[in-house]
């Protein structure tokens, strides 16, 4: 495993720790497992969407969290095998957890299980404070400063 040091980026930078702190969970997070497997894809220009193959769930076995730009997808089997003898078990219904940070303004606006394929529709979402606007330059009339100067 690689590991980075990012002690220099704090001493040279001022308000981008947080960013660093990010980096820096991004490397220590374990990703040896890669169940289940996902896609991450850019819709548009501030859209996206994550889709998780989570075959063998249904939609009240998925817990979809998202709390301070963290997105928390949760898959929870209910233990019923007592019921079934298998042959070969080459499904893995088995629980788990994926976690994505989101950046700031990014909103989930829908999630969508198909096929055995769970799509979740992020967006991002600018405050209208935020949003560039134009500044009108008004012009004043020349003559109008000339004619105040002079009553003054």
């Amino acid at each position: 495993m690689r590991t980075i040091d990012f002690s220099p980026l704090y001493r040279s930078v001022v308000g981008f720790d947080r960013l660093a702190s990010l980096l820096d969970a991004a490397a220590a997070q374990d990703s040896t497992t890669g169940y289940p497997p996902y896609n991450i894809e850019r819709t548009g220009e501030d859209a996206y969407r994550v889709e998780i193959a989570v075959a063998g769930f249904r939609p009240d076995e998925l817990i979809i969290e998202v709390k301070e730009n963290l997105l928390a997808v949760q898959g929870r089997k209910a233990a019923n095998d007592d019921a079934r003898k298998f042959l070969h078990r080459g499904l893995a219904e088995r629980n788990f957890e994926r976690r994505f940070q989101l950046a700031d303004y990014v909103i989930v606006h829908d999630a969508n299980l198909a096929d055995g394929l769970l799509s979740i529709s992020l967006k991002r979402e600018l405050p209208e404070a935020l949003k560039p606007r134009t500044i009108k330059i008004g012009v004043s009339n020349a003559a109008n400063l000339i004619d105040a100067e002079k009553a003054a």
